[in-house]
């Protein structure tokens, strides 16, 4: 906008100090002349004036200014807290009243700035005004006014601006919310053993007293419910019954008249792991494999390893004494009766039943079995002999069977290949040097194996024949691996190439103790960045059918998941509600634990103003718009700068005035030959009137 202005204005032709002067010694000497009532006196005053005036030489100026409005920044708060309740409605509605008070006073640029959510960081209401002000001139700042629940996080000790500060808040003073705080909850747990989280309700606004329930669940089943008491901490503890993730839903009863039950719920995912595992391994004879299974078993921390050599059968007489042998016997009794139970998973490495273990204790490993433990038996030749454990009441488990009593035995350079069934078996899928996609495989040649009439479990190896090399199954409540070949160890010495003998006995080995990434029927569900990732791996060959999933509020809704090979299918889904979330695909059901998006906002979801009441003092004011679909607004004015900014029912902005000088004319009032004229005619005048 265009003003034009005209005002007087002085450019003294002396410095200011000689003007003052002269005009004091003027001043002193009239005033003796008034004094003593001399004639001429005031023509001598006004002589006098003309002189000052001339040397302090008025002028008239004209300016033409650019008058540039005033700017004032409206921040809307649109993190998480704000969308509880109604608050985000009444925002909407103050936010459309403030614009329409702001367009109708001159002078004023409204900006509108929105306050986006900040995830772990709270609500970074600063963060966004300082991004805003970068190109708002300071000169030309009227003020902030902040539509927010007053539930900031990034407030810094002074104020960055110099402005008026006005805080508008959504509700009404006094609001009340209880919270369940989460003190410490361990990240595993030991199977079969319990775990201790310790929590406290805290109840915002009101004094803590009484108790409150609490409602426990594990991995969506039945409800357990505590008593605790209000503001102090309670522990609780939850039995870890399986190994892999576990979700505890913890979830206080709401207070009535609280602002929101949305901080009245916490979850939790504790991964279960089984505590030192202890295996028993027993090698027939020594041989060139015998290292590798010690190897491998020794390499896992986890892992309390028992083997024994048999290095003297007992058919073997050469007629030593007994107190001469550096051997000891072989603990049969111990180990296959007393300690048996003791033992996660039991393997027999080329293992010839030579009298060592009566049938009676063949039962007891078959019983163990069914009971939940893990027999693994890497056999050769013997495996076919008359003292084969497939003979004994061991079999009863057992996948395979020799072809006949010292029959079977194939002795001949192969490429053991993985199967259809093995290509999406997690024990066996994806190994390196496989052959995929019609090829060959590319890993180092064995060169002897046992035909084995296969009568139960999954064959996940085979030979070039088709028969069966590798077979895993489970029996009752355990598992049974049974490789029929002794060649393994070639790979481990890089023959032909080698191949990854280390890695398929680990995942044997860890299949039989029942690692939960290698289950061949599984469903996973974890959520990461506001984010659900679904894995379902199946040995069926079929497409994946639609998973059902069940949202924390009860909202069922399918997703079709998508073929990833190796029998797995993978989907990816929002999940940004907080709270335990179900999928299921008929067959199984997995959970998902959703922690909250930005825990520091929903700590307190109180409309509070203290966070912001030290920078709105002698700045500003905090404003309260109540509880009713059209807020209480205070009125919208400007006010000049050094005036308050606040007052009973209003809300001030500064107005600056800010603008820019496009033109500028001067005219002297009292040009030098003007006032010549004028002070020779006072003083011919005053001379003329003294002379009388």
């Amino acid at each position: 906008m265009i003003q034009h202005l005209a005002y007087i204005d002085f450019l003294p032709r002396l410095p200011w100090w000689l003007v003052l002067a002269f005009a004091a010694l003027a001043l002193i000497l009239l005033a003796y002349g008034f004094y003593q009532r001399a004639r001429g006196i005031w023509w001598r005053a006004l002589a006098a004036v003309i002189l000052l005036g001339a040397l302090c030489n008025p002028r008239l100026l004209r300016e033409e200014r650019e008058t540039r409005p005033d700017i004032a920044i409206l921040a809307i708060d649109r993190s998480d807290s704000t969308q509880i309740a109604d608050r985000a409605e009444r925002i909407a509605a103050a936010r459309q009243a403030l614009e329409a008070r702001a367009s109708r006073l001159p002078a004023l640029d409204l900006r509108v700035v929105e306050v986006p959510e900040a995830g772990q960081r709270g609500t970074a209401l600063f963060s966004a005004l300082g991004a805003a002000l970068a190109d708002v001139p300071s000169a030309r700042l009227a003020g902030v006014i902040a539509l927010t629940d007053g539930q900031v996080h990034d407030a810094p000790g002074v104020l960055p601006f110099d402005a008026p500060f006005h805080v508008l808040i959504p509700g009404r003073p006094g609001e009340v919310d209880r919270r369940l705080r989460l003190v410490s909850a361990p990240s595993f747990g030991i199977v079969g053993q319990q775990v201790e989280l310790r929590v406290v309700i805290e109840d915002l606004g009101a004094p803590a007293s009484g108790s409150a329930g609490l409602v426990i669940r594990r991995d969506g089943g039945a409800p357990r419910r505590e008593e605790i008491p209000i503001g102090r901490e309670h522990a609780i503890s939850v039995p870890v019954a399986r190994g892999g993730p576990m979700v505890i839903e913890l979830e206080a009863d709401p207070r009535v008249g609280e602002v929101s039950a949305l901080n009245n719920r916490q979850v939790v995912s504790v991964n279960g792991v089984r505590d030192r595992l202890r295996v028993l391994l027993v090698s027939g004879e020594p041989h060139a494999g015998e290292r590798a299974w010690r190897r491998l078993l020794k390499a896992d921390p986890n892992v309390d390893l028992v083997h024994f050599t048999i290095l003297r059968p007992p058919e073997k007489d050469d007629l030593t004494p007994l107190n001469e042998l550096a051997l000891i016997a072989f603990p049969v009794r111990e180990l296959f009766q007393v300690k048996l139970r003791e033992f996660d998973l039991i393997v027999f490495d080329r293992f010839t039943n030579r009298g060592l273990l009566p049938p009676a204790y063949m039962r007891n490993i078959a019983d163990h079995v069914r009971a939940g433990g893990a027999l693994l038996m890497s056999v050769g030749p013997e495996f076919a002999g008359p003292a084969s454990l497939a003979f004994t009441p061991l079999s009863q488990v057992l996948p395979a069977r020799p072809m006949g009593r010292g029959a079977g035995v194939e002795e001949t350079a192969f490429r053991p290949r993985i199967s259809a069934l093995g290509a999406r078996h997690p024990v066996t899928e994806g190994l390196s040097g496989a052959n995929v996609a019609g090829q060959e495989a590319s890993w180092g040649r064995w060169y002897r194996w046992l035909r084995g009439d296969a009568r139960a479990g999954m064959a996940v190896m085979e030979s070039p024949e088709g028969a069966p090399l590798l077979l895993l199954d489970r029996v009752g409540e355990g598992r049974v691996a049974l490789l029929l070949s002794d060649h393994i160890w070639l790979w481990g010495r890089g023959h032909d190439g080698g191949g990854p003998q280390e890695e398929l006995l680990r995942r044997i080995a860890h299949w039989l103790m029942r690692e939960t990434t290698l289950e061949e029927e599984d469903l996973t569900a974890r959520i990461e960045a506001g984010r659900m990732v679904i894995s379902r791996r199946s040995l069926e060959a079929a497409p994946p059918p639609e998973v059902t999933i069940t949202a924390p509020d009860g909202t069922r809704s399918t997703a079709r998941l998508e073929e990833a090979g190796g029998g797995r299918a993978v989907g990816d889904i929002a999940a940004r509600m907080p709270g335990v979330w179900q999928v299921g695909d008929g067959k199984r059901v997995a959970f998902a634990a959703a922690a909250v998006a930005n825990p520091l906002e929903i700590a307190d979801l109180r409309a509070d103003g203290e966070r912001l009441r030290p920078l709105v003092q002698g700045r500003g004011a905090i404003r309260w718009l109540g509880q009713e679909a059209a807020p209480t607004l205070p009125e919208l004015r400007m006010v000049p700068a050094g005036r308050d900014f606040a007052g009973t029912g209003w809300i001030g902005l500064r107005r600056n005035a800010d603008h820019s000088v496009i033109s500028v004319s001067a005219m002297p009032l009292l040009p030098p030959w003007l006032a010549l004229i004028l002070l020779l005619g006072t003083v011919v005048l005053a001379w003329r009137q003294e002379g009388r």
